[in-house]
């Protein structure tokens, strides 16, 4: 990153990686939930998937306000086309984290989750409703993880082939690294 780089504000970059993080944990967990027997270890996984959820719909409802409010803008670092292709991407990937956080707080409740034995979420609504909206959720956690590779992988494209910054703006600052404001 060269000395003229801006970059994001800190809460910005740690808004940013703890939603990263959170999706590629809780595809995980959703993945691979089914392979636990019944019993309490599988009630504690999916415990651990219903709560980092939750987590989720906080950071993704602090992330827009701060987006909207206090998040530092950056000037566009590609060329018109490019930057309104990257700002449809970013769009897109916040109606999907909205869409797919919805749909995980609809199913815990229509499922009615019991958490860590401890804590029972009530089951509101039809219980009918569970099977398709779960599918919807895991249908739109793929298209989510499957579009957050893209943007990943364009933001490697734009450190190692294009050289330009980019990745830069968004990782969390280092000593020694420019920071701007």
């Amino acid at each position: 990153m060269n000395e003229k780089t801006e970059t994001y504000d800190r809460t910005t970059v740690a808004l940013h990686w703890i939603t990263a993080l959170s999706v590629v944990v809780l595809w995980i967990i959703g993945q691979t939930a089914d392979w636990i027997p019944d019993g309490p270890v599988n009630t504690a996984y999916w415990s651990v998937h219903v709560v980092l959820g939750f987590v989720l719909a906080a950071v993704l409802a602090w992330r827009i306000a701060w987006r909207g409010t206090a998040g530092r803008r950056l000037p566009a670092a590609d060329a018109a086309t490019l930057h309104a292709f990257a700002k449809a991407t970013h769009y897109l990937l916040y109606a999907l984290l909205l869409t797919v956080v919805v749909l995980g707080v609809v199913n815990a409740f229509v499922r009615g989750y019991n958490l860590f034995d401890v804590v029972h979420l009530p089951q509101v609504g039809d219980r009918a409703w569970r099977r398709p909206i779960t599918q919807w959720h895991g249908l739109a956690a793929n298209i989510l993880l499957g579009l957050a590779l893209f943007h990943a992988a364009a933001a490697l494209v734009h450190h190692y082939l294009w050289k330009d910054g980019v990745l830069g703006r968004m990782l969390p600052a280092r000593s020694g690294a420019a920071k701007v404001r």
